[in-house]
């Protein structure tokens, strides 16, 4: 038996205190008590890992088109998606990966270098925001001069997200593109002289034999940077927290270093650096039992899915030998994130970097962290203490 939609009737919601102070214990209950689930916020939610895998999979019955704004590829399904995703992918392909990594790993020494030798540090203000801007400008070909006015770019975004202040969060879109647009002209100006970067190679890609409009190429340059300066600052301070929390395992990997990946997929399927995604349903559809119309948006809970005990059993035990493809941290489908083995590179790097440096990572007794609200995962702080 199916249930009809009943728009008036709200089975959770999303901003209640309790949720919001506490994400992934929310979030696990909702997957036990009504796994889709409708709030007027999110319309429906999916906290079970086969729906969303099924959503991931499905792109013909589930649309990647949910942004009021143009968003290459994110948010576009194929043919087109498939054009532009042709062009992204070979700028994380081995070869590049391989050039970048000397450069990260001296940027993730540096950060790490410039810690104190004992004491306690903030560690998503000095080692998550620090690397995460650090790494993204190298990436991109940008100047270290751009360092500060992102870093006060991103806690003005994020001040308006959490306060769902839609003009300015219109205002900082707009003041974003124009950072990248600076870039743009700073390249055409130079002509030949432009570096050979990122940034310049995108503008000389093609789709359909004809060039990419400043419109696609601003697109593409805000999806990789807005979304690496977020979800990198909180992969970082979800692993440092997680290790500070577990000095066995810390220990452990101190010297086992060939563990380091698998530790850290694992530690992020457990607690989510990014929470959430959105589809459109593109005709009628049923969902874990609820009868859903065409044209309804579906906001898929990676927090949740990524502990479906149904398929990870205990969503809190850490295992080193998961099978990966279980983990939804970098997506799946046609949509599977392509910077993955950027973002894995530089969690790997800092982190050994972090481990090289460091004898002792451990919580205060005196200042818990602080977990980030919706729609942000992980922490918006983690005060540790540090001996180098």
């Amino acid at each position: 038996m199916t249930e009809p939609i009943d728009t008036a009737h709200q089975d959770w919601d999303p901003r209640a205190g309790h949720v919001l102070d506490d994400q992934i214990t929310a979030y696990d209950e909702m997957r036990g008590r009504c796994p889709v689930a409708y709030s007027e916020y999110l319309q429906w939610s999916l906290f079970r890992h086969e729906d969303v895998l099924r959503v991931l999979e499905d792109h013909a019955t589930f649309s990647s088109v949910a942004s009021r704004h143009l968003s290459v590829p994110n948010a576009m399904d194929p043919p087109e998606h498939t054009k532009f995703r042709r062009i992204i992918e070979p700028y994380f392909a081995p070869a590049p990966m391989a050039d970048f990594a000397p450069r990260c790993r001296a940027i993730a020494a540096d950060v790490v270098d410039r810690l104190p030798a004992e004491g306690e540090v903030e560690a998503m203000a000095e080692m998550g925001q620090n690397f995460a801007l650090e790494i993204q400008c190298a990436f991109m070909g940008w100047p270290a001069s751009l360092h500060e006015p992102l870093r006060a770019w991103v806690l003005r975004q994020q001040a308006a997200t959490l306060a769902g202040d839609r003009e300015a969060l219109g205002q900082l879109a707009l003041e974003f593109d124009g950072v990248i647009r600076e870039r743009l002209a700073s390249r055409r100006k130079a002509g030949t002289a432009a570096p050979d970067d990122v940034t310049t190679r995108i503008m000389h890609e093609t789709v359909d034999g004809r060039p990419l409009t400043d419109e696609e190429i601003v697109s593409i340059l805000r999806n990789w940077t807005v979304g690496e300066l977020g979800t990198i600052a909180a992969c970082i301070g979800i692993l440092m927290r997680y290790l500070a929390a577990n000095p066995e395992l810390q220990a452990r990997l101190r010297v086992e270093r060939h563990l380091l990946p698998a530790a850290i997929d694992e530690i992020l399927r457990i607690d989510a650096p990014l929470m959430s995604n959105r589809r459109v349903t593109t005709c009628p559809v049923e969902i874990g039992g609820r009868q859903i119309p065409a044209g309804e948006r579906l906001t898929l809970l990676w927090g949740s899915a990524n502990r479906d005990e149904v398929v990870f059993g205990n969503p809190d035990e850490l295992r080193l030998d998961r099978d990966p493809k279980d983990n939804l941290l970098y997506g799946a489908g046609i949509h599977v994130c392509p910077g993955a083995p950027l973002a894995r590179m530089e969690l790997e790097d800092f982190m050994t970097a972090l481990l090289d440096a460091t004898q002792e990572i451990r919580l205060l007794d005196d200042r818990p962290p602080v977990r980030a609200r919706f729609p942000a995962g992980g922490y918006s702080e983690v005060p540790l203490f540090i001996r180098r």
